[in-house]
């Protein structure tokens, strides 16, 4: 299991239950997934780039990213519908856990001027998106490989009903928020 997990189970589910009074442990809320994506507009020009943003998000992840294909054809960005667009991946279980402690301990604090994620940017239903600039401040990646700097979202989605609830729930497993 873990440390992470471990550590959720053992502090942070006891301090939620005492903040939100909850009667049943299953009302707890918790990690349900991670999803890493990377939106490549560039990729209608050129092809290659989404070949070396689906190899660095397989060294971010640890497991096979998905292509994402544009849904309508826009012809302004000279866009069709079916092109490839992107990369995604969602992480579940251990896998998530491992990717969240090496967002919360390595990647962010190695963000430049870094003070702390913004605490606005929940959905109204608990869960979480940040924008990551670039995609270098992950250990795996190495700087001298990297062809271009590309930018990186990612989604944590929780069981929690509301955006204070999940904003609590991320805190206390160590998320930077700034205020």
């Amino acid at each position: 299991m873990p440390a992470v997990k471990q550590t959720y189970e053992t502090d942070v589910v006891p301090k939620l239950v005492d903040k939100f009074g909850y009667k049943n442990r299953m009302q707890v809320p918790k990690l349900k997934k991670i999803v890493l994506n990377m939106g490549l507009g560039e990729a209608i020009h050129n092809i290659k780039i989404l070949d070396s943003a689906v190899a660095e998000l397989k060294q971010i992840a640890g497991q096979q990213p998905v292509i994402t294909r544009a849904k309508k054809s826009i012809a302004a960005f000279k866009l069709r519908a079916g092109m490839p667009i992107g990369c995604m991946v969602t992480l579940r279980r251990d896998r998530m856990w491992d990717f969240y402690n090496k967002l919360v301990n390595v990647a962010l604090p190695r963000v430049r001027d870094f003070r702390g994620i913004s605490g606005k940017a929940f959905d109204g239903r608990g869960n979480y998106s940040l924008g990551i600039k670039e995609q270098i401040i992950f250990p795996e990646i190495d700087y001298d490989k990297i062809d271009k700097i590309k930018g990186l979202n990612i989604t944590i989605v929780t069981s929690a009903q509301t955006d204070e609830e999940g904003k609590e729930l991320l805190k206390l497993m160590g998320m930077p928020f700034r205020n």
